[in-house]
């Protein structure tokens, strides 16, 4: 008798990176998810540190099916230089417990896997292998930073990280900013939380000042919050921006 094959199941996990001050899982995550994660035995993971750390709160709520050190957590590998994908041969093992009747759970660092996150290349080779995909619930700091910001939520796009060379930054920050006015599109971006500051700085410096700019910082953490506004009223009352929690950074020009 064949075996039935598997699913990857698409785990969400918290914004927090387990910090200081980290939010109840159970105010984050559904139970449901919570449950399906315990009884997970196969996980593919953008960091295997982060997601044992994960699983331990995980066991707080609902115990493990077996024990943490009992599960297989195996990291994605990173695409080759000079490439954003990693090639299907490369990928077809992570999902070979899938294939033998086991289902996969993968999960990022933070937020939803595969969404602004390279788990979305194990997504293609689940499809192209046969494999059933599910998608659970869960936070998304590109969503909630949307929907608290109050900019365009028909239309909009996340450009990532910006370029570190300051020249370069400014061309790009310019070029986002003609694009949203030109379409009437969000847009999101952004940066290691060491980097907060400079790029604020960077907004505002390139910015016009009557694009609204939007900041959401320390999504579903107990000291979250979000400032729109103009760039003008941005220069004229600053905000302090922490260096060791996540943002996200929002731009709408009229």
């Amino acid at each position: 008798m064949t075996t039935p094959p598997g699913k990857l199941i698409l785990m969400p996990n918290t914004l927090d990176f387990g910090v200081n001050g980290e939010a109840d899982l159970q105010e984050v995550l559904p139970l449901g998810a919570i449950r399906i994660a315990a009884r997970l035995t196969h996980w593919v993971a953008e960091n295997a540190k982060t997601t044992r750390a994960f699983l331990k709160r995980v066991d707080a709520v609902v115990p493990l099916a077996q024990p943490l050190q009992a599960l297989s957590i195996v990291e994605l590998p990173r695409p080759p230089k000079g490439t954003r994908v990693v090639a299907l041969p490369d990928l077809k093992p992570l999902i070979q417990p899938a294939l033998q009747g086991h289902d996969i759970g993968l999960i990022s660092e933070a937020g939803l896997p595969a969404v602004a996150d390279p788990g979305a290349a194990l997504v293609q080779a689940a499809h192209a292998l046969g494999v059933r995909v599910e998608a659970l619930a869960g936070p998304s700091s590109l969503l909630l930073a949307l929907a608290a910001s109050g900019l365009n939520g028909q239309s909009f796009a996340f450009v990532g990280y910006l370029p570190v060379d300051a020249m370069q930054r400014g061309t790009r920050i310019r070029e986002l900013e003609a694009l949203s006015r030109r379409a009437g599109q969000t847009q999101q971006m952004i940066e290691t939380p060491y980097r907060n500051e400079a790029l604020l700085a960077a907004l505002l410096t390139h910015l016009r000042g009557d694009t609204q700019l939007s900041v959401s910082c320390g999504l579903t953490l107990p000291q979250a919050w979000t400032r729109t506004d103009a760039v003008a009223q941005w220069k004229a009352h600053t905000s302090q921006m922490p260096a060791d929690v996540p943002a996200v950074f929002s731009l709408l020009a009229p």
